[in-house]
């Protein structure tokens, strides 16, 4: 288990991919399972820093977790934070078959990481925001 605690904040991004790049580079050199996670990672961590708590500042803390030898590999990858309680994943999907012009602005993002992931589940617990995704490969 390796953790990284950064300021929530876009500028950071490069810090969280330099993290979870150095923890999965020696595991795997699968490029498009890295591809689905960066994607995953992306648009969680700039979630985080967009609304948890807009318009302050806070931090988000990063922990993921590897597991199996040498494969199949599952990655956990969890994002902590102290904003405002939200659960991404009680908000339904958006509409996908729609004009562009004539779709709501917002959740595609969440939509990506539900359908790239193999598991992600929510937990609000001690005023923490807990979003964890999970990938398998091998």
């Amino acid at each position: 288990m390796s953790e990284l605690e950064v300021a929530a904040t876009s500028e950071k991004l490069k810090d969280v991919f330099a993290f979870v790049n150095s923890e999965l580079k020696e595991r795997t050199d699968n490029q498009t399972m890295m591809r689905q996670i960066k994607l995953c990672v992306e648009e969680i961590f700039l979630n985080i820093s967009s609304y948890a708590y807009h318009p302050g500042t806070g931090n988000a803390k990063i922990i993921l977790r590897l597991e199996g030898d040498p494969v199949p590999i599952r990655v956990s990858i969890t994002f902590i934070d102290k904003g405002r309680p939200f659960n991404p994943l009680s908000e339904g999907n958006p509409d996908t078959e729609s004009d562009l012009d004539e779709r709501q602005v917002g959740g595609l993002g969440i939509f990506l990481v539900k359908n790239s992931a193999d598991d992600i589940y929510y937990e609000y617990k001690n005023d923490q925001n807990m979003l964890t995704f999970v990938k398998e490969f091998w």
